[in-house]
């Protein structure tokens, strides 16, 4: 386990960790000890990534248990390669559905138009999946060892130093490693404390001190098994994914086939400026809430399956719907020291482009793979290699929160002008969307220390720097 600090002496370990300063003290030739904050996708992505390149890490979880809350999700062909490379993709394929078309309808179920999904096949050789969340996060779960998860281990404080992180915990544990990320969500407790130390010291970007945006209070849920009888489309092999705009009021609602016979559903309210700045309780917790409320406004919507929402709503277990508000902010400032950010913490990005899980697993890969070639465990090249994955990622995860925001009002948004695009947009022409596809398919990070997928299809793939260690490994073997 990680070196855990005698808890009875608080003021010797806080006063070996409250100063940071350059060292260029001797190398450490062992593999660094990674904490990870937050058992979330994409904490857990970088503990499956660690696994498989033999670093050792923990995962601290501030939940007494995690119960995954959520919709459906999808994961889209920019990340799917990455869990090739992990051996994973096929048993993936079976806990998930494809989807061929998203649709989109009025409120009296007009059809606007639809999403032709069949082009970004054709042009990657993936399929989009798509999963009930908590079925992708069980999954990913059950391939980490329990023995390196800690449950309501809520963390307080983060201190660090040139020779090493600490964490402080609220149950008076503390524990030290050589870098932390922290994947800890939108109201990181990492974060916040990593910005304290540097705004102390006058190192924090003004524009980090802002709050986040919030633009939409959203509800989620999946059901339990329903009957195909009832609702046909649950028949079928692949997903049947709509989306409903309300005409008169703030309201959009989506319901999407995921396998087990289950429908997973949403709704959003859209807050205008006065409601979200007046607001006074924000919550980005994936948690059971005082929901009735919001389900009486939700309760007589129709659905394209027949019946209402409220059917669907009847159909999920209470404590697994969720109210959420969607807050957006992209942070300017991810690692100071030995401390990281990735997904949520780093950048929160509205849902309606379904990059936010895919941002934060592309996060886990490019960090990962910084932290693997880091030969020499020294304070300056574990400094280097989180700055390095900053540089890799950064203008990427700006263009999936930009991409989010404007496709948000697209599909969202019920302004007449954003009206008049949406209906432009759902009813373009399929090689225009396939030149869309064709663009996003150029960005596909890849898991740098373990051998790379085929590209089947020729795509011009952006570069990704490569895994020095990695080429000398090879190196290695071919010589042997």
């Amino acid at each position: 386990m990680p070196f855990e600090a005698d808890t009875t002496s608080n003021t010797s370990s806080t006063s070996k960790y409250t100063k940071m300063e350059d060292s260029n003290s001797q190398a450490v030739l062992d593999p660094p000890v990674v904490l990870i904050a937050g058992a979330g996708l994409g904490g857990l992505m970088a503990a499956l990534l660690l696994e498989k390149a033999n670093i050792n890490y923990f995962v601290f979880e501030r939940a007494a248990k995690v119960k995954p809350l959520g919709s459906v999700i999808s994961l889209s062909p920019n990340i799917l390669p990455c869990f090739q490379q992990l051996g994973l993709l096929q048993e993936m394929e079976k806990i998930s559905l494809t989807c061929d078309h998203m649709e989109l309808y009025h409120q009296n179920l007009e059809r606007i138009g639809s999403v032709d999904g069949r082009g970004f096949t054709e042009i990657t050789g993936y399929k989009a999946l798509f999963f009930s969340r908590p079925d992708l996060y069980n999954f990913l779960l059950s391939k980490i060892p329990p023995s390196k998860i800690f449950m309501s281990k809520k963390i307080l404080s983060i201190l660090q130093n040139d020779e090493g992180v600490m964490i402080r915990c609220s149950d008076n544990t503390h524990y030290h490693g050589d870098i932390l990320i922290g994947a800890d969500g939108a109201y990181s407790g990492v974060r916040q404390s990593m910005y304290k130390q540097m705004d102390e010291l006058g190192l924090l970007p003004a524009v980090d001190k802002e709050d986040m945006s919030v633009g939409y209070i959203c509800m989620v849920g999946t059901t339990g098994p329903l009957d195909p009888e009832k609702y046909p489309a649950l028949k079928d092999s692949r997903c049947h994914f709509a989306t409903i705009l309300s005409k008169d009021t703030p309201h959009s609602w989506s319901t999407a086939t995921v396998s087990g016979h289950r429908l997973a559903w949403s709704a959003k309210v859209q807050l205008d400026k006065a409601t979200a700045k007046d607001m006074m309780f924000r919550n980005s917790e994936w948690g059971p809430e005082s929901n009735q409320a919001m389900i009486d406004e939700l309760y007589n919507f129709p659905t394209i399956h027949g019946g209402k929402l409220g059917d669907l709503i009847d159909a999920t277990d209470k404590d697994n719907i969720s109210k959420v508000y969607i807050e957006e902010k992209m942070f300017q400032t991810w690692n100071y020291g030995r401390t990281v950010l990735i997904g949520d913490a780093a950048h929160k990005m509205q849902p309606s482009g379904g990059q936010g899980a895919v941002a934060a697993m592309q996060d886990a890969v490019i960090l990962v793979n910084c932290i693997y070639d880091i030969e020499n465990i020294t304070f300056e090249n574990i400094k280097a290699a989180l700055a390095s994955y900053k540089s890799q990622r950064f203008e990427k995860a700006q263009e999936q929160v930009n991409m989010s925001k404007m496709l948000g009002k697209i599909i969202f948004g019920h302004k007449w002008t954003e009206r008049m695009l949406r209906t432009v947009i759902y009813n373009l022409p399929k090689w225009a969307q396939d030149n869309t596809y064709t663009k996003m398919a150029t960005y596909r990070p890849m898991i740098a220390f373990l051998p790379p997928v085929p590209n089947v299809n020729n795509i011009k793939l952006l570069p990704q720097r490569p895994s020095t260690r990695y080429a000398k490994e090879l190196a290695n073997v071919m010589t042997s």
